[in-house]
């Protein structure tokens, strides 16, 4: 995969892009991470923003230096999916980052100011993401923030192949809960099936606390998901139980 991130601030993406994952991502050749100064795409001196006709608060990011940045990296055979970070966009999830792992190029477009030239939005991009209903200072955290979750998804990157299909939100439940040594700490011990060596009934174990920590902590995901009658008589004893 090849992604490259326009921003007005391109030093911030260097110690996300640099360690951990994707660092060994890149390294391994599963993606290529580029960041592109939208400055360098302006026509009058790099000037990215100006006032917003009407007149109001703030500035507006103007369309010529991100136009020029996003067509200077396609060729005839290169459509990238062009993705603008927004917080009027569509709110990110797992299902979406499962979808954009499966794309070869991505462009994220981070803007800063008041908000982009409408233009850029209804002739540029492809996708409008949110992280969430807030607003930061710009796009950079929340394209940082995508990024990482795709690029975990791609082949190889991980190094196990079952981690990310086991992620929460990845089965629409919530992850069950995970132990490691010492088997007793302080005086509070592993459950005992964990440490029973019968993988079926670790499985049957992990698969109810999942539902589980669901029902209690996002409920909302259960009206979502289409479960199997196992689930659905592990829920109802759940549910009386609580």
């Amino acid at each position: 995969m090849n992604i490259q991130v326009l921003s007005l601030f391109p030093p911030m993406f260097e110690g996300v892009f640099q360690h951990s994952i994707m660092k060994k991502a890149q390294e391994k050749g599963a993606v290529r991470l580029g960041v592109v100064d939208i400055r360098e795409f302006a026509n009058n001196k790099r000037q990215v923003d100006d006032y917003p006709f009407g007149g109001g608060a703030g500035m507006v990011l103007k369309p010529e230096p991100v136009f020029n940045a996003v067509e200077s990296l396609q060729t005839s055979e290169n459509k990238p999916r062009v993705i603008l970070m927004c917080p009027q966009g569509e709110r990110f999830t797992q299902q979406k980052a499962e979808e954009l792992a499966h794309e070869q190029e991505l462009v994220f477009i981070c803007g800063h100011y008041e908000g982009y030239d409408e233009r850029i939005r209804e002739h540029l991009v492809t996708d409008e993401i949110s992280i969430g209903d807030f607003v930061l200072t710009g796009g950079e955290l929340a394209a940082m923030t995508v990024i990482d979750s795709v690029v975990r998804l791609l082949p190889g990157v991980l190094g196990n192949s079952d981690s990310s299909v086991r992620d929460s939100f990845s089965t629409g439940l919530l992850e069950h809960p995970h132990y490691t040594r010492p088997a007793v700490f302080r005086g509070h011990s592993v459950p005992d099936v964990l440490v029973s060596g019968n993988h079926a009934k670790i499985d049957d174990w992990r698969e109810e606390q999942g539902l589980k920590r669901t029902l209690e902590r996002r409920p909302d995901l259960l009206e979502k998901l289409e479960l199997t009658d196992k689930q659905k008589s592990i829920l109802a004893r759940l549910q009386e139980e609580k």
